[in-house]
Parts: structure tokens; C-alpha cells; sequence
């Protein structure tokens, strides 16, 4: 279908590259806007963009890169990775503009402006050690310029003008020919330099949310695809060491995405699904901030390079899992504030805890739901979710965090989006099976609204609690409007009950990093350190080896520690396993204590859901629906 749109607005796309004035009656918002972005012509680490949207007629046009992109609920600013932005009359003079703020350009006598020319920073260079910074794009919705690997997150290149956002986008992406070109934006052609060195190759984009919503990534690739039930998969894979590659990734990826499609059963919103992973070495311009970022059809995802095969693996499972289960929110259900979504002043939905706190509670169910993990580990998850989210805000409103998720103080709130909201698509699935005797669930419910809205009918947010309630159970929605829009906590334990579970201390193993859930390590800023916090003497296997609150870490099997490369050696350390030999370096007040041993399995006091004594068959029939559907 894209080929023939091509095809008929070809005409319409010579005009608009032209530079000689016409009569013809075409105005900007009739025509697909002209885009190039050439990877061949990089300098001081810049690439240049230019931007042709036609004829305007007007005499003021606002051009914007994005503040905010949707997924993120946080402020990115593309706009100040800009510089040397210039527009330029159809004589080839510069015309006037004012930068009205950091992401936007009011240009003036508009009716003569032919382009748009500007070169772009990326934003992996410039994140800072121990985090990503303020403003500072979360790594994944972020953009990488380098001699081998090019992160093309598009809205971190490409803005919009504020009246043609949803013309259609023409978009040239010159790089040498050599370069692998993974892009969830589909080609529609490609064209070579006369020596054959350079490539371009053309896209086109629906509207400007296209643009935003289809990743590329270009440079020295592995690529592996596969087939998932009628969905193809692209696994595109960049790993400056060559220490992971496409094709070991790809068996994990596929039992995981077959037993997901297992699981949705005849849920089929997308034929592609794209999965862009950037492994991040540990030089200082290294991406800092791991995860992905969901799209509708494909995820960005960057991880450290450095994690072992088995580590790697089980971050894909968890975040990979997340972020394709977005294929049924907010792809297929979601409210009018994301499918209108503004970049410059956007509002927010009230339901981040279906958007990503039911997404989030599916990645944890069907893992266990096709037998990928066994029960107790589910569990586990659960618990560590309760503990987490103990931490936080229990009794903030979620519908209004959501809605105002930029704000203090419901943005230091944020991270219950993926604790408690994850808790909330359990009570709630617990409720229906529980109401329906087994039959219904929360994929159901999802299912349903998928049928009555899907990605082109948006829903009223205000209505959205009282449709559920209608398609489900007056208990749902009392559930709904005391513990999601009311401030009343959860008693986790009142749904436990139902499944015949009961919450017990125990003896539970852990790692050698954390004591189940809780980080045994912070950071010290001023010093640049990293240190072992007070929970390491109930962590059995540092308290036998005598390390004391406050220990600095120095040195990791032979590796300085620092906050720099903090997160690369932690995330070694979560991978160990017993049976390893290790040979760690403390400072103490100046005194230097060195543990060289083998690691013994660790434990922790902590507690664990177990069946209980008094179980009934009832609880019993009720917990195998809620686990097994």
C-alpha cells in the first residue's frame, strides 16, 4: 500500500523540492513534507537535517522539536541538541527567525521559505555518570552518532510545523553503502552515488506520529528475523565488542515471543514487530540509562555489552516481554490524550496503571501461564512488587499521578507505575476469575476493549472506569474508584486469601547485589563511590565474609569501581552465581580488607507466598485460573 501512495504523490513531492516559485494552488498542508538526513556528512559529531515542507502562504510558521515523546511521561527537550538551525528563501537567503524557546523556531515571511537546515547532537554522549541527567532523553528514546552505529530515534531529528502535523512525511536517509539499515519505518526505494559508496534510502511516513513512532537503527549490524505465528520478527542487534550476537539472542526472543502469542491467542494488531537492541560498552559516552521504549510496532532497547550470556538473556525475556504486550495497550486501547498526542504541551491519560501496569503484570503472568518460570518465582515477582511499591506513595491517587505524572509530587512517584500498577491488573484479574468462576480474566477485559476501540478510535478518559465496570463486575469497579481513583492502600493480602496464599517469613535466597528486591549498595556523589548500605549484614553471604555497612567497594575481580562504570560492574555482580571465585578489595576507613573466596549461595530474611494449610478446593480451582487461564 505504501508503494502505490509513493507512486501517486511523486508529483506533489517534486514540487515541493523545488526552488522556483510556482502559481499553482498547492498549499504546505496539501504536501507531503521533504526530509533528508545524511549519515556521510557527520562533523563534530553533528548530523545535518533538512527539512523541505512545501509551499506556505502564510507569513509566520512555528517549527518544534519534540519537549516530551509519548512513552516517556518525562521532559526530553530534542530541541537543544540543535545547532546552526537556518531558513532559507527560494533565492537561497537566509530568512528570519527567532528561537522562542529551547524546541522552538518562529520563522518569518514564511510564504518565501523553501527549507529548513539545522545539524544535530545526539544525546548518548552527553548522559551523565550515574544517571541520565536532567532532561536528558531516557537512553532508549535517545539517538547515537557513531563511526559504526547510528541510534535514529526520529524525533530526535525531525520536528514539525505546528498546523501540518499530520502531512505526510518524505524521508532520505543517505549513509555508505556498506551499513546495515534495520528500520521499523518500511523503505520504498533506495538509490546509489555514482561510485557506489553512498546509499539513500526513501521512506514515508503517514504523519508526523509515524515519524516519532519508527525507530532505525544503521551501522554495523547482526540482523536476524524470524516468524512468530502471522507476525514476522527483526531482531537488530549492535554490539561494539561482538560480545553478544542476533542469532543467540534470537532463540530467546523466539521461545519467549511464541509462548507471549501463546498467551494473546487472537490478538493481531501489527504483521511486523521490530526489536532494536543496543549493547552499551563502558567507555564515558556510553548510554547510562537501560530499558526500552515501547513503540507501536517495534521497542528500543540498550543494555549494557558487558552482561553474561545468561544475565542478557533474562533482561530480554523481562524487558522485551514489557514492551511487546504494548501491542494491546496503548496500540489497541488507549484514550484520546495519546492518540492526539502533543509534543510541546501534552496532557496525560489517568491510566498509566493499564498502560503500563497492566502491561508490566503480563510480562510477569504469561511467563508462568506457559510454563517458562515456575510458580514460586512468579511469587517472588509479586512480593518484590509489594516491597517496592511499600516504598512509595500508597495512598496518591493514581488516576491523578497519571494525569499530572510530570509534576512534584506525583513524578517522584512514577516508578509505582510498574510496582503497583502491575499490583492493580492483579487484583483486578483476580476479581474476575473470581466473579466469573475462572472464565474471565484481565486479558479478556483487554481483549473486549481491544474489539470495541482498537488503534484508530481513541476512548474518553473520564469514561473509561465506568465502561469497565459495565463489561465486567459492580466489584471491579468498586475496586477501580477506591484503591486506583480513591487513596485507600491495597490489602494484597484479601486477594492472596482468595487463591488459597498466604504471605510467610522465611528464609529466602537471593543475590549478591541486593536482598530481595532491595539494593545492598548505594552511591556517593561528592566521592565518586560506590558503597555497601546497611542491608548488607542480612545479606548471608557478605555478613559470613564480615563486610560492614558503609565498606567502599574499590575493586571488583581486578576492576576500579566508580561511579562511572558503576552500572556495568553491578550488573556483573547481580549475574554471579555460586561455585565462582572472586576477589573483592574494600576500603574501611582507610583500611584495606580483601575477600578472595568462592561464592556460596546467599540468603536473606524475607517473606514468600505459600499455598495455605486450610486451602479449599475452591481457592485451589480459583488460583489455577488466575496462574493458567
Amino acid at each position: 500500500m505504501k508503494k502505490v501512495i509513493i507512486t501517486l504523490f511523486t508529483g506533489l513531492v517534486l514540487v515541493s523540492c523545488s526552488t522556483t516559485k510556482t502559481t499553482i494552488n498547492d498549499l504546505a498542508t496539501q504536501t507531503p513534507i521533504s526530509t533528508a538526513i545524511d549519515l556521510t556528512k557527520v562533523k563534530d559529531d553533528k548530523i545535518p537535517v533538512i527539512i523541505n515542507p512545501g509551499r506556505f502562504t502564510v507569513e509566520k510558521v512555528v517549527y518544534r522539536l519534540p519537549k516530551v515523546i509519548p512513552g516517556t511521561y518525562s521532559i526530553s527537550n530534542f530541541g537543544k541538541y540543535v545547532d546552526d538551525f537556518k531558513a532559507y528563501d527560494y533565492n537561497g537567503g537566509l530568512l528570519a527567525f527567532t528561537e522562542t524557546d529551547t524546541n522552538t523556531w518562529t520563522i518569518t515571511n514564511a510564504s518565501n521559505l523553501d527549507r529548513i537546515e539545522y545539524n544535530v547532537n545526539d544525546t548518548f554522549d552527553i548522559e551523565v555518570t550515574g544517571g541520565i541527567g536532567k532532561d536528558v532523553p531516557f537512553s532508549p528514546s535517545g539517538t547515537n552518532i557513531e563511526e559504526d552505529n547510528y541510534v535514529l530515534n526520529l524525533h530526535g531529528f525531525i520536528g514539525y510545523f505546528d498546523s501540518l502535523k499530520n502531512n505526510q512525511y518524505k524521508l532520505d536517509v543517505t549513509a555508505p553503502s556498506s551499513f546495515v539499515r534495520s528500520s521499523a519505518l518500511q523503505s520504498t526505494g533506495t538509490t546509489s552515488s555514482e561510485d557506489g559508496s553512498t546509499m539513500t534510502t526513501s521512506y514515508l511516513a503517514t504523519r508526523y506520529f509515524d515519524i516519532t513512532d519508527n525507530p532505525m537503527m544503521y551501522g554495523k549490524l547482526d540482523v536476524e528475523e524470524f516468524q512468530v505465528g502471522d507476525i514476522k520478527i527483526v531482531l537488530s542487534v549492535y554490539s561494539p565488542n561482538k560480545i553478544h550476537n542476533a542469532k543467540k539472542i534470537k532463540e530467546t526472543m523466539h521461545k519467549m515471543m511464541l509462548a507471549q502469542k501463546a498467551y494473546l491467542g487472537d490478538v493481531n494488531s501489527t504483521p511486523r514487530y521490530d526489536i532494536f537492541l543496543y549493547l552499551a560498552g563502558q567507555g564515558e559516552k556510553s548510554p547510562k540509562g537501560f530499558g526500552a521504549l515501547e513503540h507501536h510496532t517495534s521497542t528500543v532497547v540498550v543494555l549494557p555489552e558487558a552482561m553474561p550470556e545468561e544475565a542478557l538473556a533474562k533482561s530480554m525475556v523481562d524487558v522485551v516481554s514489557h514492551e511487546f504486550f504494548h501491542i494491546v495497550t496503548p496500540l489497541s486501547v488507549h484514550s484520546e490524550d495519546v492518540h492526539y498526542f502533543d509534543y510541546y504541551q501534552p496532557t496525560f491519560s489517568k491510566h498509566l496503571w493499564m498502560y503500563e501496569g497492566v502491561t508490566e503484570y503480563f510480562a510477569s503472568l504469561f511467563q508462568v501461564d506457559q510454563g517458562l518460570v515456575k510458580e514460586e518465582e512468579f511469587y517472588t515477582k509479586i512480593l518484590g512488587k509489594i516491597q517496592t511499591a511499600s516504598g512509595l506513595d500508597g495512598t496518591m491517587s493514581f488516576t491523578k499521578m497519571s494525569e499530572n505524572i510530570l509534576d512534584k509530587p506525583y513524578a517522584d512517584n512514577y516508578l509505582n507505575v510498574y510496582q503497583k500498577g502491575a499490583l492493580i491488573g492483579m487484583c483486578i484479574d483476580i476479581l474476575m476469575r473470581e466473579e466469573s468462576n475462572g472464565t474471565r480474566g484481565i486479558l479478556s477485559l483487554m481483549k473486549e476493549l481491544s474489539l470495541k476501540y482498537g488503534k484508530n478510535k481513541p476512548f474518553e478518559d473520564d469514561k473509561l472506569i465506568g465502561e469497565i465496570t459495565a463489561m465486567t463486575y459492580p466489584s471491579v469497579g468498586e475496586f477501580l474508584n477506591t484503591h486506583v481513583v480513591g487513596t485507600t492502600p491495597i490489602d494484597y493480602n484479601s486477594f492472596f486469601e482468595k487463591v488459597g496464599l498466604e504471605v510467610a517469613e522465611s528464609k529466602v535466597e537471593t543475590n549478591y547485589i541486593q536482598n530481595a528486591g532491595a539494593l545492598i549498595v548505594g552511591g556517593d556523589k561528592e566521592n565518586g563511590t560506590i558503597f555497601f548500605n546497611n542491608l548488607v549484614t542480612e545479606n548471608s553471604f557478605w555478613n559470613e565474609q564480615g563486610v560492614l555497612a558503609n565498606d567502599v567497594i574499590k575493586s571488583i575481580d581486578g576492576e576500579i569501581v566508580t561511579m562511572k562504570n558503576a552500572n556495568q560492574i553491578i550488573g556483573q555482580v547481580f549475574s554471579w552465581k555460586p561455585g565462582k571465585e572472586i576477589e573483592v578489595h574494600l576500603d574501611r576507613n582507610g583500611e584495606e580488607v580483601v575477600i578472595k573466596t568462592t561464592l556460596t549461595q546467599s540468603y536473606t530474611n524475607g517473606n514468600s507466598l505459600k499455598s495455605k494449610a486450610d486451602v479449599t478446593k475452591e481457592q485451589i480451582a480459583l488460583r489455577k485460573a488466575w496462574l493458567k487461564g
